[in-house]
């Protein structure tokens, strides 16, 4: 991809994601699974989120769209920051509408017989971003996260007295999505 038409669709997966957002109402601090709760039922399928022991090396995750449901399955022996890593960039599959371009053969763990491996599409196996799709999946992992440790840093904590909060929110600009 050219550098120009990197930073066009760069621009778009920013826009796109702050809007999906601010529609979802996702505010600080971020919550994946919330996050998943609801993208899942703005889209009209949900999305599970499965833990597995995925082999090392291999992927990290793996994104499986079926057609009663969305299956995202991440490392369960790591931290819980890179799990929520890990999801977001399936997540960013999900968002930049991804396709399978069939491009990997990449051995695939044993998922059990609820996943077989037929299902998996071959294109989402990586467990590196050296393709545009996984740099743009990593992109928007990376700007939810970015705007999440921002925006709960920068967000004044809700007063212990609740009756000061219209005061507060008066007062205080508008963060999140904006």
């Amino acid at each position: 991809m050219r550098k120009d038409a990197v930073a066009v669709r760069e621009r778009e997966l920013r826009r796109s994601c702050k809007h999906l957002l601010r529609q979802l109402d996702i505010q600080p601090p971020l919550e994946v699974y919330e996050l998943c709760r609801r993208l899942g039922e703005l889209r009209g399928k949900p999305i599970r989120l499965i833990p597995w022991a995925l082999p090392i090396p291999g992927p990290f995750g793996v994104w499986m769209s079926r057609p009663h449901e969305e299956c995202i399955f991440y490392q369960e022996e790591t931290t819980r920051v890179h799990q929520d890593h890990i999801i977001l960039h399936e997540i960013g599959h999900i968002l930049a509408d991804h396709q399978d371009d069939g491009g990997s053969d990449e051995e695939l763990p044993d998922l059990g017989p609820d996943y077989p491996r037929d299902e998996v599409p071959r294109g989402f196996r990586r467990t590196c971003y050296t393709e545009d799709y996984e740099r743009e999946a990593e992109l928007v992992a990376t700007i939810i996260q970015e705007w999440a440790v921002v925006i709960d840093y920068a967000t004044p904590r809700t007063p212990e007295d609740s009756a000061l909060g219209p005061l507060r929110s008066a007062l205080n600009p508008r963060w999140g999505w904006t």
